[in-house]
């Protein structure tokens, strides 16, 4: 007993002095949720500059593309095209946007890739609580796709115009995946959905913590695309035909 004594005060003595000096417990570092593509086989997407529908001169297609780009670039078993070789494709073809699957597969075929992603954005509300509404579309170049010579992508362009709203026409082939929300931080729902998203991403000894996600709109938006691309994984799992155990 008398030989713990000094042992015991000892570390009384250390923790009182860390305490004095305003050292604070090491903080927690989470880990995030983690995407897998469905099936065994591995994919590559290209992920072509976004759309604007929401009316707001401040939403930038091509950030947008990179915010999508970086949630898909997380996904295991997805190889993912940077936006800016898509833009570089789409600018040899005189292409300033993709309005139909057809031209989706042109771009993916000049890429070597396996399918397109699209996103479009129709709500946006930078501030405090931030809005984000929106759609990512996947179009996925056929099996049987093949290129025509002196491709006229400005026939390809009337042939798919798009109506009155603008929207891209969502074709009815099962290469097509659609996936749309609209997140407003107002919820509460929403807002729990963000911090537990913010777990693992944030950095917890930083000033604002799990909340920098709902003061950043890019961070934000990063969560937004994080929820609609764990959507269209949900509907591609779907699709797998299953196995049945005996």
């Amino acid at each position: 007993m008398n030989n713990m004594a000094p042992r015991f005060f000892s570390c009384l003595a250390l923790t009182l002095a860390l305490l004095s000096t305003g050292c604070e417990p090491t903080p927690h570092y989470g880990s995030e949720l983690q995407l897998f593509l469905p099936g065994a086989k591995r994919q590559v997407w290209a992920v072509a500059p976004a759309v604007n529908l929401s009316g707001q001169k401040g939403v930038d297609p091509l950030l947008q593309a990179d915010l999508l780009y970086q949630q898909l670039q997380q996904v295991h078993g997805l190889t993912v095209v940077p936006v800016d070789r898509v833009v570089q494709v789409m600018a040899g073809l005189k292409m300033e946007k993709v309005q139909s699957s057809e031209q989706a597969a042109i771009v993916c075929d000049l890429l070597g890739c396996d399918a397109l992603a699209l996103a479009t954005v129709t709500a946006f509300d930078p501030y405090d609580p931030p809005k984000f509404g929106g759609s990512v579309q996947v179009f996925a170049k056929p099996a049987t796709f093949v290129r025509r010579k002196n491709i006229n992508v400005h026939e390809l362009s009337r042939a798919a115009a798009p109506s009155e709203d603008d929207s891209l026409p969502a074709p009815k082939e099962t290469t097509f995946l659609q996936a749309v929300a609209m997140l407003d931080a107002a919820n509460g729902t929403v807002r729990d959905a963000v911090l537990d998203y913010a777990r693992g991403r944030a950095d917890p000894a930083g000033p604002l913590g799990a909340k920098e996600y709902l003061v950043s709109m890019d961070r934000y938006c990063g969560f937004a695309y994080y929820r609609l691309v764990d959507d269209l994984l949900k509907q591609l799992d779907a699709r797998i035909p299953k196995v049945r155990k005996k």
